[in-house]
């Protein structure tokens, strides 16, 4: 048993703030939150929080940690002057340059990162096509060695090799969600990695690639994550191929419903939103990536039902990326304000939910103890209707001091409980041959 005295706890949603309390941590839940709670337990260890702020998990809902060795790339990308050209040029040559070991360090390193951030839990979007069978399993071994809580999914297309690799993408979904659930029975519902129905974009899954997810859908009992109308290419394509918006087409294939999470999202109808507020999906935005990519940005985004927040790849700092997402939405002239942003960063936690059958997102009794602790100095007075504008304006990731994962510390004091200096080190050169094997594949 643990447990974390004199802590100060924030939650999100509803925002509030206690402070002088005590945390009691038995195995993977929150037992017991209050003022001298501790005083009932016999506790193995006692953290002191001396008035340090506690607040659930942060969790990244959207991210690529098969790009963690992408950062700083000297390889040899041609001009791309649009968003397809950076698929075709950068993105789908880096992943067919994946194998087994670089998979491995990208997925160590990004794990990593993303705990030293205050990030508890990451919904991961994989693609590596020349180590296809058997990805998703490297990258669990990356989230459990860690300590991260994860959820990866391998993304189906036809892009490299038509009706062949659509069925192989399928497959690894279905086998990896076989392989989550047996370690859920097995653990009694505390394991760390759970498995969604992954799929590229909708511009590369034919109709015969729907059909099979959605058949994955039905046997696994999980979700599709699938980026959706990322850019204007992606809904003429639909239009053009099949005659239909790009929702109402992964609808029409039984492919939306409470698991599901699509992405970006940019460009999509009135229509399609109303399809994925009316089945409880989730939409995830991605602020830095959209920005970066050029791709444009949405003013719909107050429209939807269940809105998260993700990175798509570019690292793991949730604050960072809140920051984005909300002054990108000022600069559009957007009427939002950061509470509403507190509340998009808090609902990835209702995603958890309904993958690990647990709940998630609170500092009370029953709740899976996934915290993040800070040091923040607050110069200015910290009260439930401001946190959102503590965040925006000044938290951040540099504050983090330990994270508590499933009950266990795993970062403390900004210290891992193991040397990760090797891990870098190898990274590094994984990276290299990363890197160099995409400049032997055609341009």
């Amino acid at each position: 048993m643990l447990v974390l005295k004199n802590a100060t706890v924030v939650e999100f949603h509803p925002a509030s703030i206690q402070a002088g309390v005590d945390i009691v941590i038995d195995g993977s839940k929150i037992a017991a939150v209050g003022v001298g709670a501790a005083a009932k337990y016999q506790a193995a260890r006692v953290l002191d929080m001396q008035g340090k702020l506690v607040m659930p998990g942060i969790v990244c809902s959207h991210n690529h940690f098969y790009s963690g060795l992408s950062r700083g790339i000297t390889a040899n990308i041609a001009p791309s002057p649009d968003f397809v050209s950076v698929l075709k040029n950068l993105w789908w040559r880096l992943d067919l340059a994946i194998d087994e070991e670089i998979l491995y360090y990208s997925g160590m390193v990004c794990s990593l990162e993303a705990i030293r951030c205050g990030t508890t839990a990451v919904i991961d979007h994989h693609a590596s096509p020349a180590f296809l069978k058997g990805s998703l399993k490297t990258l669990k071994k990356a989230f459990e060695e860690t300590g991260l809580r994860g959820i990866t999914c391998y993304e189906t297309t036809d892009r490299n090799d038509g009706l062949k690799e659509v069925e192989a993408g399928v497959q690894e979904n279905v086998d990896f969600a076989k392989l989550c659930e047996s370690d859920k029975q097995a653990t009694s519902g505390n394991h760390l990695v759970e498995a969604m129905i992954g799929g590229h974009a909708p511009v590369t899954m034919p109709d015969s690639a729907l059909k099979l997810m959605a058949d994955a859908v039905r046997e696994t009992g999980r979700g599709v994550h699938v980026h959706v109308a990322e850019d204007r290419y992606d809904v003429s394509h639909s239009h053009h191929m099949y005659g239909k918006d790009v929702i109402v087409r992964l609808n029409d294939a039984g492919l939306i419903n409470d698991k599901a999470l699509l992405v970006h999202g940019v460009y999509l109808s009135d229509a399609d939103i109303e399809i994925i507020n009316a089945k409880d999906a989730f939409l995830a935005h991605n602020a830095r990536s959209n920005m970066n990519n050029n791709v444009g940005y949405s003013t719909k985004l107050p429209m939807y039902k269940n809105l998260v927040l993700g990175t798509d790849g570019m690292g793991s700092d949730m604050w960072e990326e809140m920051k984005f997402a909300f002054f990108k939405h000022k600069d559009a002239a957007g009427p939002l304000w950061p509470d509403s942003y507190l509340k998009f960063l808090f609902n990835g936690n209702e995603l958890l939910k309904r993958y690990f059958a647990a709940d998630f997102g609170r500092v009370a009794p029953g709740y899976k103890a996934d915290l993040t602790v800070l040091d923040y100095q607050s110069p200015t007075p910290l009260v439930p209707g401001n946190i959102g504008g503590h965040i925006a304006f000044g938290m951040d990731s540099r504050d983090v001091t330990t994270v508590i994962i499933n009950g266990k510390v795993v970062l403390e004091n900004r210290q891992f409980a193991f040397d990760v200096s090797p891990i870098y080190a190898n990274a590094r050169k994984a990276a290299q041959r990363l890197w160099d094997n995409m400049d032997k594949l055609p341009q």
